[in-house]
């Protein structure tokens, strides 16, 4: 079996199971709508509509930070609680495969909600937000901040305080990730030009090459001790 389909399959067996439950889509769906809600009400953005573009940016991502930190949370506790990530150690795979398929679970379980999530944004804020770019941003954004999590995940997964573990542990080293997608966010949504906004596609782009390099350099340390 190639590398390829050894990740294929461990993202598949993800899908189905979460497919048969549906437990992670709808916790991230109904929190990342929940803040969407919250931020619309707090700064009254359907009231005072000048403000809308300089508060739109940090609500989509606080709401797809959150969001992803749910999911992350369940990538490897549930493979610990039932035993099954031992099998997944001896599996005749490269352990890196097993990163590579639980980062892919989980981006595939961050765009779902995004495409969800964003009509509903776009409704309550009443600006659009399906641009290329912007979701050139999203995607990007999402990439660095699930690799980040996915090694975090299976760091904290070992411990017994990891739902409170994993977000003190994440939320600073995807710190710079979030802040270069706000600011490419609002940099799109006031209209500046892509050179403008260079620097922080870059910083993405860098996260999301960076980190996987990490990961195949000590991922099977991780997931050992």
């Amino acid at each position: 079996m190639s590398y390829l389909r050894k990740v294929v399959a461990i993202l598949w067996k993800d899908l189905v199971a979460e497919l048969r439950t549906k437990e992670m889509f709808s916790a991230m769906f109904v929190f990342a709508v929940l803040v969407v809600v919250t931020f619309t009400f707090a700064f009254d953005l359907r009231v005072t509509g000048e403000r809308v573009r300089q508060v739109a940016p940090g609500a989509l991502w606080v709401a797809f930070a959150f969001a992803g930190v749910l999911g992350l949370n369940r990538a490897f506790i549930l493979e610990r609680d039932r035993g099954c990530l031992e099998g997944l150690l001896l599996a005749p795979v490269d352990h890196t495969a097993i990163f590579f398929g639980k980062m892919a679970s989980t981006l595939v379980l961050m765009f779902v909600v995004e495409a969800l999530v964003l009509p509903v944004f776009t409704a309550f804020l009443g600006i659009d937000l399906f641009n290329g770019w912007l979701l050139l941003v999203v995607a990007l954004g999402t990439v660095g901040f699930a690799g980040v999590g996915t090694i975090l995940s299976a760091m904290t997964a070992q411990t017994r305080a990891r739902e409170v573990l994993l977000p003190i542990l994440l939320l600073p080293v995807a710190a710079p990730v979030l802040i270069a997608a706000v600011k490419a966010t609002a940099g799109i949504l006031d209209g500046l030009a892509v050179a403008e906004i260079g620097r922080w596609l870059r910083l993405l782009i860098a996260y999301d090459l960076i980190f996987p390099v990490v990961a195949v350099m000590t991922f099977d340390y991780i997931v050992r001790e």
